[in-house]
């Protein structure tokens, strides 16, 4: 079951004895726990049937025991076991529990960061029960429709340059994604489409003044535009540091690059799938192809290694952050 259908299930109170929840996705396995500890029991159980373990401050001994006992006064009892990386040694003294779980009880394990080598016995035994449930970070091709179905659940309208600014700048940080929409939507009346002004001025980003806009200026070859955000960016390297800059642009002159080699091969959908882009950025990598070739993305990519180098005091000690970007920047665009 993907993310979606456990959510539905638990509405559906379809529980299951075990839920091992792992990976790096944090913000699907905080919500699935919350949403079974709201649901599972009424407030007037959850006294004597509801028990939450840390695996840092916890044994493996004390959770097999209260998983063992009988609800008191209830249909099931349950044990949340948050933290439960921190037991990763020794997850095998739960296979005899995991082979005949209680069933009165439902014990759930947040496993966060990593997922559950599943070549070994524990990891087999869960998989093939059906407990074992993974979660990947969100790719950043797929972080648009996972904010306008955030933005739908909080019935909020997002304009598409609005999704596309939300993505670039919280990234696959969903949690920091929903609060920021729950910001927004405070601040609309009911009907009201969020343009990319407001996440501007309300999520804390200054407008021409953020790697979005500098990426959407290369783009379109406008030197002006490009060569004004670098000069900001060197005036402010706190918020603006250059090995940012130098990765960002990278990665959009490697994505262009895969662009120039697939475009003629493939549908639009297969195309952006390939380079890894949600198909909305189609635009602006068609946009670039005509002015960036693959011999100059070929040049681009060198000059960023090097002045990658030179920041890092590689070649030159004395070239200041601000001077290196505007070189940078000019020598990528012409």
């Amino acid at each position: 079951m993907n993310f979606k259908e456990i959510i539905k299930s638990i509405e559906n109170r379809n529980f299951l004895p075990i839920y091992f929840l792992n990976g790096e996705n944090t913000y699907f396995i905080d919500k699935i726990s919350e949403k079974i500890l709201d649901s599972v029991l009424e407030e007037s159980e959850k006294d004597f049937n509801q028990t939450i373990f840390y695996g840092k401050d916890t044994s493996i001994d004390s959770i097999l025991d209260a998983s063992k006992r009988y609800p008191v006064m209830a249909s099931v009892q349950l044990i949340v076991v948050k933290e439960a990386q921190h037991l990763s040694r020794n997850l095998n003294q739960f296979e005899k529990y995991f082979k005949k779980p209680v069933p009165t009880t439902i014990l759930v394990f947040c496993f966060k960061g990593k997922k559950l080598d599943k070549r070994k016995a524990i990891g087999k035994l869960l998989s093939k029960s059906n407990y074992l449930f993974d979660f990947d970070l969100v790719k950043d091709y797929q972080l648009p429709d996972w904010i306008l179905s955030c933005a739908k659940t909080n019935n909020l309208i997002l304009e598409s340059k609005a999704v596309v600014l939300l993505s670039e700048f919280l990234g696959n940080d969903l949690s920091e994604i929903e609060k920021n929409i729950q910001k927004l939507k405070l601040l609309v009346v009911e009907g009201q489409t969020v343009d990319i002004e407001m996440v501007q001025k309300h999520i804390g980003f200054s407008k021409d003044f953020n790697l979005f806009e500098l990426t959407d200026a290369i783009a379109a070859m406008n030197v002006q535009k490009a060569g004004f955000i670098a000069y900001h960016f060197g005036k402010n390297s706190k918020n603006h540091p250059l090995v940012l800059t130098i990765g960002h642009l990278y990665g959009f002159f490697t994505k262009l690059m895969k662009f120039h080699f697939y475009v003629d091969k493939l549908g639009d959908n297969q195309l952006a799938g390939k380079i890894g882009v949600h198909p909305f950025f189609l635009k602006q990598y068609k946009q670039a192809s005509k002015f960036y070739s693959k011999s100059k993305l070929a040049q681009n990519l060198s000059f960023l290694r090097h002045y990658d180098l030179m920041s890092k005091g590689v070649f030159s000690q004395t070239t200041s952050q601000e001077e290196i970007l505007k070189e940078m920047i000019f020598k990528i665009m012409h």
